[in-house]
């Protein structure tokens, strides 16, 4: 979660409120400098590269990074007929964005009709993400979406008992699991593989990945599909997590101290959003990088 996706608190989702006597109106946008040096990368080479990056929260997408036209590369940017209106910054200019021999075309947009409220986003260009080939914070890719300031992950050891079962077989049993409490979310809970019947598990062909925490695999048990997951490769931020194994707590049954864990209404993760299309092909480098 983040300030303005899935459970944020400028989300339609959000699992909290404001403390206000009137209600807020549905729709609130929010821009703040994202203090990092960002660079875009598209047709082997660098087109953009600022230290004056925007970002714009909007409920229901991830955040968006907007760059100063002066800090884009000359000739990259080439003005399409293409124009969109959106409900709250205007007219909205699409772009065809060149470099060498490649081209994108609707790979950039421009807010060309701003609302006084609005100038920051003035002079400013966003990237379509999934069309450019990379983008990075400095020297490291950033992978999914611009990183979210908002968005936290928290790891705690703890020595609770933790039991796993499925039709009544136990598949977990510990007494050391570890929790990643996760911005907005239903804190989940990793065992490590000592401690699970590994035999009840069935590894399947299916991968994720999350922006935070890498390239996700999922395990079948018995019958219950995607019963459990684990990342064998977290990013070095939530490297704790390793190789361990969480378990959906509303596929089978999962008890912590004997109580049952239930996830609670609006906590599924959502994998994609509004504004673009996550693969697990983006958790894997570019071939020119």
């Amino acid at each position: 979660m983040g300030l303005s996706w899935q459970q944020g608190p400028l989300s339609p989702g959000a699992v909290g409120r404001f403390l206000v006597p009137e209600p807020l109106p549905k729709r609130l946008l929010y821009a703040e400098p994202l203090r990092r040096r960002m660079r875009v990368r598209f047709g082997g080479t660098w087109i953009a590269d600022s230290e004056d990056v925007l970002l714009l929260f909007e409920p229901g997408h991830y955040p968006m990074a907007y760059f100063p036209e002066a800090d884009v590369s000359p000739d990259t940017l080439q003005r399409s007929e293409h124009t969109t209106r959106h409900p709250d910054l205007g007219l909205t200019s699409w772009y065809t964005v060149r470099a060498g021999e490649k081209s994108a075309s609707r790979g950039a947009w421009q807010h060309t009709d701003l609302p006084a409220h609005a100038s920051e986003l003035q002079a400013r260009v966003a990237f379509a993400w999934p069309a450019m080939d990379a983008f990075y914070e400095e020297d490291e890719r950033i992978v999914g979406y611009a990183a979210d300031s908002y968005h936290r992950i928290d790891i705690r050891q703890a020595s609770r008992r933790l039991v796993v079962r499925h039709n009544d077989r136990i598949i977990a049993d510990t007494k050391r699991p570890v929790v990643l409490y996760e911005s907005g979310f239903a804190p989940r809970w990793y065992v490590e593989h000592a401690d699970v019947d590994e035999s009840t598990l069935t590894p399947v062909e299916h991968q994720t990945f999350c922006p935070y925490k890498g390239l996700c695999g999922y395990y079948d048990i018995g019958g219950a599909r995607l019963a459990a997951w684990l990342y064998p490769d977290a990013y070095p931020q939530v490297g704790r997590i390793s190789g361990m194994v969480s378990f959906e707590p509303d596929i089978v049954s999962v008890q912590l101290d004997g109580i049952q864990l239930r996830l609670e209404p609006g906590q599924t993760v959502i994998s994609h959003g509004a504004d673009r299309d996550l693969t697990v092909a983006e958790a894997l480098p570019p071939d020119n990088d």
